[in-house]
């Protein structure tokens, strides 16, 4: 038994040897150097490729012995690409559904496939309890509006530099607009995605507060009624392409206005929560527990939450620098 115990450690070593070496294993040619048959040459690498699945939950690397037709045989395929690890997906499903961004179907949807995909089988139930009744009791947004499609769709014309035309609800008048425009972003803030995209319109943009302003227009996905995405293409120069990330840091609360700089003492213990909600934010003082915050910000959404928080923010300074178009 011994003798047929160390026979199979050492062939299964000799064959993974092989294929980390990049060779292609043959199972007849395998099993005539070893003195076996063809069943325990593939009996050896169904262990092998057992112990490869086991590795890849440990260090996220995926390496899989997979049968090449071309060169007939087997060959270990290298994957290096980090799979998500059962406290990520946990974590990922979380922040979903928290979002309440998508309806219920959908985040249902996308739940099962993350899990299914993400998630070892022997774990997957382990997540599904964990999640269970947080997805049971989901309140879907009430726009109730399927639009992930269209993000996709608007994704391709910002990767291609393509114009879109949309026909938008506006929600001050309640009625449907259109507009040409050139799709800069694609955002997500406190429940809705929103398309930010420059107007050339001159007619639609006399209402604004400046008309070179550099600063796009804000619009909610789940509005957008239709969307075409035009053959024509525009071109953004290296030096005035749209930061996106820079605009992120400024723009919190999705709200057109002013791009400025407002400054505020807060009163309360956790000044890392302010922090975290400005990005910009910085402490230009502190004296006795009480902190002088400086942050620059877009739109009047600052101001609702400045309000928001009652006795704990005192604002000391507000000055308008440049301009951001309102949101239609």
């Amino acid at each position: 038994m011994d003798e047929y115990k160390n026979g199979k450690i050492e062939r299964v070593l000799g064959i993974y040897t092989k294929l980390l070496s990049g060779n292609v294993i043959n199972k007849f040619d395998e099993a005539q150097e070893y003195g076996v048959n063809e069943r325990s040459i593939q009996r050896d690498i169904d262990d092998i490729r057992n112990y490869l699945e086991i590795e890849s939950e440990k260090t996220g690397y995926i390496n899989s012995v997979i049968y090449d037709r071309m060169k007939k045989g087997y060959r270990l395929e290298q994957i290096y690409k980090m799979k998500l690890t059962n406290s990520e997906v946990l974590a990922v499903c979380k922040i979903l559904l928290d979002s309440r961004a998508f309806t219920k179907k959908e985040m249902t949807d996308m739940l099962d496939k993350l899990i299914t995909c993400c998630v070892p089988k022997e774990n997957q139930r382990m997540i599904t309890d964990l999640i269970d009744n947080e997805e049971f009791h989901y309140v879907e947004p009430r726009h109730r509006t399927k639009f992930i499609d269209t993000m996709w769709k608007i994704g391709q014309a910002i990767r291609e530099s393509r114009y879109i035309e949309i026909q938008y609800f506006r929600i001050k008048d309640k009625s449907i607009v259109t507009r040409k425009v050139k799709p800069a972003a694609i955002m997500f803030s406190e429940y809705y995605f929103y398309l930010t995209a420059f107007i050339e319109d001159e007619k639609v943009r006399k209402d604004f507060d400046v008309l070179n302003d550099a600063f796009p227009t804000i619009y909610r996905i789940d509005r957008i009624k239709k969307l075409r995405v035009s053959e024509e293409r525009f071109r953004v120069p290296y030096g005035n392409r749209f930061e996106e990330g820079e605009f992120r840091k400024r723009i919190q609360f999705m709200y057109g206005g002013s791009l400025q700089r407002v400054k505020f003492r807060y009163y309360g213990n956790d000044v890392d929560s302010i922090l975290d909600r400005l990005p910009t934010a910085e402490i230009v003082g502190e004296e006795d527990g009480i902190y002088t915050i400086s942050a620059e910000v877009f739109g009047k959404g600052i101001e609702m939450w400045l309000r928001s928080q009652g006795d704990m923010v005192e604002v000391y300074k507000k000055k308008d620098s440049h301009k951001i178009k309102e949101r239609v």
